[in-house]
């Protein structure tokens, strides 16, 4: 175990050799060595986590919305250090227990038929995986025209070089131009924000399930793969379709032989309120990936899990699904899955994120009737969103002269909570753990912090 510093001197070091030595996701060094950071962690328990210099945050977003049990589980350590002791590896060729196990954990926790697990590291990984799978599903029944996946603008499907093509354009992605071929983009079904103006919930939900289909007709049945999205956005602020939205799209795929792939990575594992998310529709896709809260980012796994109609395409030697990757399906986070998974199931923490996270969404949903500079707040159990606005009656959104996220930001360090704003607003997804009382803390601290927004920024 690395000994953590105590003297301010070491610490100041530590920090030095962080700004020289690190590249750290989405920061850059010389604004982070101003704003004197880095900050660094050193423990936690449930939500919350303490920095080097003992001060103790809240931690409102769960990692990457990826700690659903909570940190400080020792249960999940002794788990992998137990699995280390006895196999830390593999040899070619060979697998272990504890992956077994939890293939066939994932198959009983999944809905309909969804029963083969292809395991791999992390999520941008698991849809490559799944788009991989859906091509070679298709070349494998003869219909080799079949590259085209279709993506819903505003979503997010990963870092890698073929996923971070999905959910349309944006400045993130013109360092790696060109776009990988066959990309489509649908309208993202967000009521607030619907391409088709002034729709219901549920008008909106069937137009952009309609949109759908139609770009289907238009690039041609035959040139359609997949069509890949989360079931609730997180990365449109917890965008949750209207309820015709997800049947409709079922039957779209279903009726043109286009594979239904759901991105669970964040939604997966009682974050929105049930198991999986799609079980709020009661839809069975075809692929779905989950990643994440499988292991609570205890350790690194993900999985890309198809139903037996698809993965029975790949059954003989001749159809072999060629793909290797090293770390996936490791022993050590395969134990560490299986251990979170028995936290999840015993503490009923699937429950939890359904009762406090309405809990939350109606405190937020207070928090807006205060606070102009709320446009709309959604979301389902424990991944929710609030989207600011300038002017709730144009919906007008802030940009970054504005210096609406920086201020918002530094409120929240101010009142103790890692919680990350953009200019479009900000996602909320605490470990699944969470209590009332700890609710009501965040909600606090987020009044206090929109409050001196709207005063600065002279938001009426």
């Amino acid at each position: 175990m690395v000994e953590v510093p105590k003297l301010a001197k070491d610490i100041s070091e530590l920090r030095y050799s962080a700004l020289n030595h690190l590249w750290m996701h989405n920061r850059d060094w010389v604004k982070t060595g101003e704003d004197g950071g880095p900050d660094i962690v050193v423990d936690g328990n449930g939500i919350e986590v303490t920095d080097i210099e003992g001060k103790t945050w809240v931690d409102v977003n769960g990692g990457y919305s990826s700690v659903n049990s909570g940190y400080g589980r020792t249960e999940i350590a002794n788990a992998a250090r137990a699995q280390m002791e006895q196999m830390q590896y593999f040899p070619q060729g060979t697998t272990t227990a504890p992956l077994i196990k939890l293939a066939e954990k994932i198959a009983s926790l999944s809905p309909g038929d969804l029963q083969r697990s292809w395991p791999v590291s992390g999520g941008s990984e698991a849809n490559e995986t799944a788009l991989k799978i859906a091509k070679s599903y298709h070349k494998r029944l003869g219909d080799n025209g079949r590259y085209k996946i279709i993506s819903r603008r505003g979503s997010y499907h990963g870092a890698t070089g073929g996923v971070m093509w999905l959910g349309g354009g944006g400045s993130s992605r013109s360092d790696y131009e060109p776009a990988v071929p066959g990309m489509i983009y649908a309208p993202q079904p967000n009521q607030y924000r619907c391409e088709f103006n002034g729709r219901t919930d549920e008008e909106c939900a069937i137009r952009c399930a309609e949109a759908v289909e139609n770009l289907i007709l238009f690039h041609g049945p035959d040139t359609v793969a997949a069509f890949i999205a989360e079931p609730v956005s997180a990365s449109s602020l917890a965008a949750v379709p209207g309820d015709p939205y997800w049947p409709m799209v079922r039957d779209i795929c279903d009726k043109y032989g286009i594979l239904l792939i759901a991105d669970e990575v964040i939604t997966g594992f009682g974050r929105t309120g049930k198991m999986f998310a799609l079980e709020h529709w009661e839809i069975v896709p075809d692929i779905m990936t989950v990643a994440k809260g499988i292991t609570s980012s205890y350790l690194p796994l993900a999985a890309t899990v198809s139903t037996s109609r698809i993965s029975d395409v790949f059954a003989g030697e001749q159809n072999l699904f060629r793909q290797a990757l090293t770390f996936g399906g490791h022993p050590v986070c395969a134990a560490s899955a299986l251990a979170n998974i028995e936290i999840i199931e015993s503490e009923n923490l699937v429950n939890n994120s359904a009762r406090t996270g309405l809990y939350l969404l109606n405190k937020l949903k207070e928090l807006q009737e205060n606070h102009p500079i709320v446009g709309d707040v959604r979301g389902l159990g424990l991944l929710l969103g609030l989207e600011l606005v300038k002017n709730r009656d144009t919906k007008e959104s802030f940009t970054p002269k504005s210096g609406m996220s920086k201020i918002l930001n530094k409120e929240f360090r101010a009142n103790g909570l890692i919680l990350f704003a953009t200019d479009k607003g900000v996602s909320l997804s605490p470990p699944l753990c969470i209590k009332r009382s700890e609710v009501d803390f965040i909600i606090d601290g987020i009044h206090k912090s929109l409050s001196t927004v709207e005063k600065e920024l002279s938001i009426l």
